[in-house]
C-alpha cells in the first residue's frame, strides 16, 4: 500500500512538469533598412491578401510565400484560418479578376530569409527559430 501511494504521488508531481512542447510562432520579417518596425495584423494580412501592398513606411512591399506546405499551411491558419486549399481558391479567384498578384513564391524559410536580407522591400514569415540578426521581425504570430 505505502508502495502504491509514493508511485501515486510521484506521478502527480511529474504530471505538471510534463507538458507537450509547444510548437514555435510564426515571426513575419522584413530588411532592417526597410523603415518598418513594427506591423499590426490587420497591415500583415492586408499586405499577404493583396488588399493593400505599401509598408507603413511608403515602400512597395514585396510578400513572400514560402511554399513549404508546412510553414504556409501554418501561417495561414494562424493569420486567417485559412487552409492552403481555401488560399489557393482566393488567389485564383484574385488573379482571375485581375485585381492584384498573388505573393512571391519561395520554395523555403532559408530562400525568404535569403530574399529578405538583399530586398529592403521583401516581407516574409519564418518560424522563430530560423531568425538570423539580419533581418527584423515585426510580427509574431503565435498559436
Amino acid at each position: 500500500m505505502r508502495f502504491l501511494t509514493v508511485i501515486l504521488v510521484f506521478a502527480l508531481l511529474s504530471s505538471g512538469s510534463v507538458r507537450a512542447a509547444e510548437p514555435p510562432g510564426i515571426v513575419v520579417i522584413v530588411n532592417p533598412a526597410s523603415g518598418v518596425d513594427k506591423l499590426t495584423r490587420d497591415e500583415v494580412i492586408d499586405i499577404f491578401l493583396g488588399r493593400y501592398r505599401k509598408l507603413p513606411s511608403g515602400r512597395v512591399a514585396m510578400p513572400i510565400d514560402v511554399t513549404d506546405q508546412g510553414d504556409r499551411a501554418r501561417f495561414y491558419q494562424l493569420l486567417v484560418k485559412k487552409s492552403p486549399a481555401e488560399m489557393s481558391s482566393y488567389w485564383a479567384r484574385l488573379v482571375f479578376s485581375g485585381t492584384t498578384s498573388p505573393p512571391f513564391q519561395a520554395p523555403d524559410a532559408q530562400t525568404a530569409l535569403d530574399l529578405v536580407q538583399s530586398n529592403p522591400n521583401a516581407i516574409a514569415y519564418v518560424d522563430r527559430s530560423a531568425v538570423t540578426p539580419k533581418v527584423k521581425v515585426v510580427l509574431e504570430i503565435k498559436p
